[in-house]
């Protein structure tokens, strides 16, 4: 299935080789929308699934971004969703295939760290799977990557330094932290928050961990940014609302947009 969708996706790109592979997360999908390029629904690819979550167009938008040839999922597929999780990473699989050697991976994210602000753009230094399920579980396919990755430096160091630079010289605020995973689509309790702060966590979320660890095995250079678009239960009391993530995302699009472009430049 994946030789197949990848054989589809170049009947439809042509020569277009993609070098940098983007995922744009909740209310972040606007970054490709003003960008000329061709334009695939996920709904037409073999193997694809639907995104259904708010603010996710659910395409795959092939264009030149500073220079750099970039496939942008504009909308992921989450495991809440009732997805496998092989579903979940199989676009990573095929943007391997089509040759893609760094990937950038973006979320919208809670704040576990109580010193971060909504609206702060977080570099993932590392992350914590408490998903309850690994993507590589499985037959192993060699053309891909190893049976056993090494996992210990999932997200580029060097990619990791740039991103905060270039957030100095764009006045941006770039924390760098350690990202949870959880499986959702409920929120955590503050009993559940409070855990994640003593492991080491300061960002949570419903996504990025399969992704990330599914490129790394392919041998990707990784990077994840989550947009802080809220505090965690039990840090504000305030309910959460998933209607707030993508208000939030929606305030920082501006700074986003720089940041990414900023980055692939560079990159």
């Amino acid at each position: 299935m994946i030789n197949e969708s990848t054989n589809y996706i170049k009947k439809k790109i042509k020569d277009f080789e993609p070098e940098i592979g983007i995922i744009l997360g909740s209310g972040l999908g606007d970054f490709a929308d003003n960008l000329e390029g061709i334009r695939i629904k996920y709904s037409e690819i073999p193997g694809f699934e639907t995104s259904t979550v708010t603010g996710h167009r659910g395409q795959l938008v092939f264009a030149e971004v500073e220079g750099k040839k970039a496939i942008i999922m504009q909308g992921r597929f989450h495991y809440y969703e009732g997805y496998h999780i092989s579903k979940v990473v199989f676009p990573i699989k095929v943007m391997k295939k089509l040759g893609v050697k760094t990937l950038i991976i973006t979320n919208a994210a809670g704040s576990v760290n109580k010193g971060y602000n909504a609206g702060d753009l977080m570099a993932i230094s590392d992350h914590i799977n408490l998903m309850g399920v690994n993507p590589l579980i499985g037959e192993n396919d060699a053309t891909l990557g190893d049976r056993f990755p090494d996992m210990s430096e999932v997200y580029n160091k060097k990619m990791l330094e740039l991103v905060q630079k270039l957030g100095k010289d764009l006045n941006i605020v770039v924390r760098k932290g350690v990202y949870a995973a959880m499986s959702g689509p409920s929120y955590e309790t503050p009993a559940e928050i409070n855990m994640l702060r003593i492991m080491g966590a300061d960002a949570v979320g419903m996504s990025t961990v399969p992704e990330a660890l599914v490129a790394n095995y392919c041998g990707m250079n990784v990077l994840g940014i989550s947009c802080i678009t809220n505090s965690a239960a039990g840090v504000h009391p305030s309910r959460l609302s998933h209607a707030e993530v993508v208000e939030t995302a929606e305030k920082v699009k501006n700074s986003f947009k720089m940041l990414l472009t900023s980055l692939i430049k560079e990159v």
